[in-house]
């Protein structure tokens, strides 16, 4: 699930997402690129990362790519998130669920938290990523030293 969290930080993904949602059919790279107002290169690595991740579907037709939202994978996360919607609402006089004075998802109303909150998320992913690729480069040059340190031993491990 914290696969998903972190394509979802990103907020041009969001965009695409959301632009796929409400063409609510296939949409060319062409036409999301203008859409978006941003570079070509940077749409297709964002459609990759989506498509990787199951969020899109591609149709290809000659050199044309075609994308359209496939949102099965959002059920599982939507499925997660409904505890804490609940959590904060309550029933209101008419029945329809009102959001509870104090509740979590007050605090994030009008505010861009949930930018705030995914880009921390991916940082601190990325961060915790890049250090223990550093930690198993230390680790293997340490291992090649000592290998080279030991009589009669093979010189890598």
């Amino acid at each position: 699930m914290s696969d998903i969290f972190d394509v979802l930080a990103d907020g041009t993904r969001r965009e695409l997402l959301r632009t796929l949602r409400e063409r609510a059919g296939e949409v060319s790279v062409g036409e999301l690129v203008e859409q978006l107002g941003i570079s070509q290169p940077t749409v297709s690595k964002h459609l990759k990362v989506l498509r990787d991740h199951s969020l899109v579907a591609v149709r290809e037709e000659g050199q044309h790519r075609y994308y359209r939202l496939d949102a099965e994978p959002l059920v599982e996360v939507e499925d997660w998130l409904a505890p804490f919607a609940a959590a904060a609402t309550r029933p209101g006089s008419d029945g329809a669920g009102t959001i509870v004075e104090g509740g979590a998802f007050t605090a994030w109303a009008g505010a861009e938290v949930g930018d705030r909150v995914g880009r921390a998320a991916a940082d601190t992913a990325h961060q915790a990523r890049a250090a223990l690729e550093a930690a198993q480069e230390k680790l293997q040059g340490a291992q090649r030293a000592l290998a080279g340190r030991l009589p009669g031993r093979r010189r890598s491990l």
